[in-house]
């Protein structure tokens, strides 16, 4: 038990740097306060003592203000900053690592019996004030932006945002890898298909990328095709694209740079 409060303590430590002392933490935090008794009314609820698990469960929340119905199950290191004004229904369940803010929701959408409460799984991050209702699945790592409403699931290191809630930056790898193979083919991989450059130009060389990459896959089983006829169109290879000179790296060396510098230079409060 003292193994499990001294890790909630570090976890403490880890997602808030207002925290300054284990004593502070340990008196001032209703979120594990909240924690704590939710662990002791899930105990109550398993060995079938249901009324003196929602009575505990009901007096944790007089205490803290966050409600945690007792039969939710809640992994390691959870964190309720603040904490006033969070409601965690019966069947939802909380992976490892997972932080609310104050006044999160994780409710229902049905009167039916079963699972109706959603699922976070590790690392989760839900902002202040939001809704997540039903049974749905929230992706490992993901952000849930504050205010949201969210009724659909969320893939993993996806963030989350509006009402209702919308993916604004679904995890691209697959994507980012054929842009990044198909640009090394055309011999501009060093410009438009890095994953954090903001460059507008970047980004339509990039959708440029996406089309030539599936008229590419078209053409190859288009030739295929024509073989199996007895053609011999498809025989020759095209040529290597290869531009390594001294004059093209220099250039977009320097193009990199003066994006640098006006990244570097721009104001917000002008």
């Amino acid at each position: 038990m003292f193994d499990r409060i001294k890790e909630d303590i570090a976890s403490v430590y880890n997602r808030d740097p207002a925290a300054r002392s284990n004593m502070e933490i340990l008196f001032n935090y209703p979120g594990l306060h909240a924690i704590w008794c939710q662990r002791l009314a899930n105990k109550l609820w398993r060995s079938n003592w249901k009324w003196l698990a929602r009575f505990v469960s009901t007096l944790a929340r007089w205490i803290t203000g966050v409600e945690i119905h007792p039969g939710a199950t809640i992994g390691r290191r959870f964190f309720i900053d603040h904490g006033m004004g969070v409601v965690i229904g019966e069947t939802a369940e909380i992976g490892d690592d997972v932080t609310l803010y104050h006044g999160v929701t994780l409710g229902g959408t049905s009167w039916n019996a079963g699972k109706r409460h959603p699922t976070l799984e590790d690392g989760v991050v839900v902002g202040a004030g939001a809704k997540i209702l039903g049974p749905i699945r929230i992706g490992k790592n993901a952000r849930v932006g504050s205010n949201s409403v969210v009724v659909k699931e969320v893939p993993a290191e996806a963030t989350v945002v509006g009402i209702p809630g919308r993916v604004v930056n679904a995890p691209a790898i697959d994507k980012d890898q054929k842009r990044s193979k198909m640009a090394q083919k055309f011999g501009f991989d060093a410009y438009a298909v890095s994953p954090d450059n903001p460059d507008p130009v970047a980004n339509a060389i990039g959708t440029m990328l996406d089309h030539i990459s599936i008229m590419d896959e078209k053409l190859t089983s288009v030739c295929c095709e024509v073989s199996k006829m007895g053609g011999d169109v498809c025989e020759k290879e095209l040529p290597e694209i290869e531009v390594e000179s001294e004059e093209f790296i220099e250039a977009e060396q320097k193009a990199a740079e003066q994006r640098e510098a006006g990244m570097h230079s721009f104001d917000p409060i002008i």
